[in-house]
């Protein structure tokens, strides 16, 4: 199997070197963006009990009704930069954005860093891992 594996190698050196480009640039990726400004469940948790972190779930009204974090502010995505203004005077706070998968708060995240807010994050994960962490929810 080895053998096979080297001769593959001096075969095919080309496609060698393209597969571990493509691989050294992936990991490159996400060891750059696996902290990149995310938190865990239990460190949204943490930032809730102790420094009174803003949770603002951006996911549409009948998800957020269906379920969602004691506390949390429903902003839908598209309607962000619309009322960014209900969350001015949280500037300082902590601020945790919720979407389902934890794939698309980043965007808004990032959105809130530009418009000066200090410490903006993500829940990796999104309420999908909230759920499977079994934290509790709030139904409206």
């Amino acid at each position: 199997m080895i053998d096979q594996l080297f001769e593959f190698v001096q075969n095919h050196p080309l496609l060698v070197g393209a597969f571990l480009l493509v691989l050294l640039a992936w990991l490159l990726y996400e060891v750059r963006n696996s902290g990149a400004h995310g938190v865990t469940t239990g460190e949204a948790t943490q930032l809730v009990n102790r420094e009174d972190a803003v949770v603002v779930d951006i996911r549409e009204a009948k998800d957020f009704k269906a379920g969602h974090i004691a506390g949390a502010r429903n902003i839908p995505q598209g309607s962000i930069d619309d009322r960014m203004n209900e969350l001015e005077k949280h500037k300082s706070k902590p601020v945790i954005v919720v979407c389902k998968h934890g794939q698309t708060a980043g965007a808004v995240q990032s959105k809130l860093a530009k418009a000066g807010f200090e410490r903006a994050f993500k829940l990796k994960g999104g309420m999908t891992q909230w759920q499977s962490d079994g934290l509790p929810l709030v139904k409206k």
